[in-house]
């Protein structure tokens, strides 16, 4: 037998026992791919990338351990009983036994995914934390059209529309939304949950068209996942502050709120509201008699609509953000959470029908306003004489009213990001809105800020008795006595005090500079006569030997990078390289900005 044989069973060592290819993985499983890729999903199993790849770099790879925990996993089972029993019925129809395939998909297998949930996240906050994603596939499929032979059933749209509304009205009722932002994409929303920052985005409200570039079942096994995780994080809140989950909705009472946030509480034993009957909320509550709209007497759902808003106050809608109550006590809410409250407190608007009135019916109440819209169902109509902003995108057909503002959505979306009520002249009806800027992008470490920034950040110094600089000076400029003396803000004896203490500490400051240079140069200096010899020379001279003793700075950032490069590994190096260029990036387009702004404002002044 030759020295170099080796037996075929020998034990693999290295990366070959540690990871396996996914043709293997499906032949060591012995189910079909599309079943391990949804296996995968739901137990949460992703590919690896082996720094050695013993089969090739085409290959896809997965962790040895990762494998045999798939293998170990019940629902596998579950996974074969389903293909089996899909066999069975395919074998029905081939004999056109019709009515044997109808009983065989009755009883049609199914399975539960609510052990991984609680295997995958051990505690509650693990789950906020993964739920962006989350929330970004259930709002993007509550806004797709339903197709059947996609599988995207009416139901499930249906489910992750409740899904969602059931979400956006946990986080509007307590005041938990933080940021929001317009973008090409759709509307990016965050919010501060338990101390989690959960940010997510919802598709605009326009006809949605599937691609074909895209992998639905891949989509739909992630869905899978996604509608059971948010039900249970919607279960978990709502007991929280103490709310019955998961409500029930009711169609008629979903049409009359317009869609959103369409539910009805069948309220038992704790409401007194469920032991009145019509004559009894009409008899007592006149003032809401008509709010749901005209013919109220005979109709059912209308009925539990009323008695909805006879139980909750009357000037907010009847909609699902009204069926969760607070949180917490005003006492024991944090500082941000009461300013989110009282940005439009006794504020009221009405909504015409061209504005995005789903996405404003869910910030505005968030931030403490009361809302409401044209059609069935809306709380108070447009002749409410309360109402003090109207949210128009084009000119209107009816009657203005003097009484009110008349504002574009987007002022809407900037007061939520400033944290104050904006001016609304530049929001009016007909002008070009100011830019509409990102609350996520921090302007100070791009470099640029914009000037509409800067003017947010006067009003909202204004807004809390803050000073702040006039335009063209800097931030140390404001502490000068005579600014301050201009601006009526000290007296003329204060200014005086302020103006020579100035001076005293300007006057110390250049000692202890002066002092510092002649220490870099190695010049001995006394309290009595510092530097008697330095004064001796000539100014240009003296000039020149500071020149020649002090080191120059940038000499020293560059020896310092050089030296720190010396000690990185070649990976380091193109990290800082890459991170060098981005940075250089950066620098160019706010120096880009930088023009642009300058052309701008020489058009605008010729």
């Amino acid at each position: 037998m030759p020295k170099h044989y080796r037996p075929a069973g020998k034990k693999k060592e290295g990366n070959a026992a540690k990871y396996i290819t996914r043709t293997k993985a499906v032949k060591y499983l012995q189910v079909s791919l599309q079943d391990f890729r949804r296996l995968c999903i739901l137990k949460g199993v992703y590919p690896r990338d082996p720094k050695k790849k013993y089969e090739g770099n085409h290959k896809t790879y997965y962790n040895m351990k990762d494998i045999h925990i798939l293998a170990h996993e019940p629902i596998l089972d579950k996974f074969r009983d389903i293909r089996a029993h899909e066999h069975k019925i395919n074998k029905a129809l081939a004999k056109k036994n019709k009515e044997r395939a109808e009983r065989l998909k009755e009883r049609r297998p199914s399975y539960k995914i609510d052990r991984l949930i609680r295997e995958r996240y051990p505690s509650f906050i693990d789950a906020l934390r993964d739920l962006d994603d989350c929330l970004t596939m259930v709002h993007l499929f509550a806004a797709l059209p339903a197709q059947t032979g996609e599988g995207i059933e009416v139901d499930r749209i249906h489910k992750c529309l409740r899904l969602s509304h059931e979400w956006q009205a946990y986080i509007s009722r307590t005041h938990s939304l933080r940021k929001t932002y317009i973008g090409v994409k759709g509307i990016y929303y965050q919010a501060d949950v338990q101390g989690q920052k959960i940010t997510w985005l919802t598709p605009h409200a326009l006809q949605q068209v599937l691609s074909d570039e895209v992998d639905l079942k891949v989509m739909l096994t992630f869905l899978e996942f996604y509608e059971t995780l948010l039900a249970f994080v919607n279960f978990k809140l709502y007991h929280s502050i103490d709310v019955k989950y998961p409500p029930i909705l009711d169609p008629r009472l979903e049409a009359l709120a317009a869609s959103l946030y369409a539910l009805s509480w069948y309220l038992a034993a704790n409401s007194k509201v469920h032991a009145l009957g019509s004559q009894d909320v009409s008899s007592s509550q006149p003032e809401n008699a008509d709010v749901v709209g005209k013919g109220t007497e005979g109709n059912e759902s209308e009925l539990r609509l009323a008695q909805l808003q006879f139980q909750l106050p009357a000037n907010e809608p009847g909609t699902l953000m009204q069926l969760v109550k607070e949180a917490t006590a005003e006492d024991t809410d944090d500082n941000e959470t009461k300013e989110c409250k009282s940005l439009f407190k006794n504020l009221k608007f009405f909504l015409s029908r061209e504005v995005p009135r789903e996405s404003l019916l869910f910030v505005i109440p968030a931030f403490g306003g009361v809302v409401s819209w044209e059609g069935e169902g809306a709380p108070f109509e447009e002749n409410d004489e309360n109402i003090t902003h109207q949210i128009v995108d084009r000119p209107s057909q009816g009657h203005m009213f003097l009484s009110r503002k008349y504002v574009q959505p987007q002022w809407i979306f900037d007061c939520v990001n400033a944290r104050i009520n904006l001016p609304t002249d530049d929001y009016e009806l007909g002008r070009v809105p100011p830019p509409h800027l990102s609350p996520f992008v921090d302007n100070e470490a791009e470099g640029y800020v914009p000037e509409y920034a800067e003017t947010i950040k006067r009003l909202q110094a204004a807004a809390r008795n803050e000073i702040m600089p006039m335009p063209g000076l800097d931030a140390e400029d404001i502490e000068d006595p005579r600014n301050l003396l201009v601006e009526g803000i000290i007296s003329r004896t204060e200014a005086n005090e302020a103006a020579e203490k100035k001076r005293k500490m300007s006057k110390l400051e250049k000692q202890y500079h002066d002092e510092l240079q002649m220490e870099v140069q190695g010049i001995p200096f006394t309290a009595s006569g510092s530097g008697s010899d330095r004064n001796m020379q000539s100014p240009i001279e003296g000039r020149e030997a500071e020149e020649e003793a002090l080191p120059d700075p940038d000499q020293i950032a560059k020896d310092a990078e050089r030296l720190s490069q010396v000690g990185m590994s070649n990976k380091k190096q193109k990290l800082y390289k890459a991170m060098k260029i981005g940075q250089e990036r950066k620098r160019s387009q706010v120096t880009l900005l930088q023009e642009r702004k300058k052309k701008a404002k020489a058009g605008k002044s010729a």
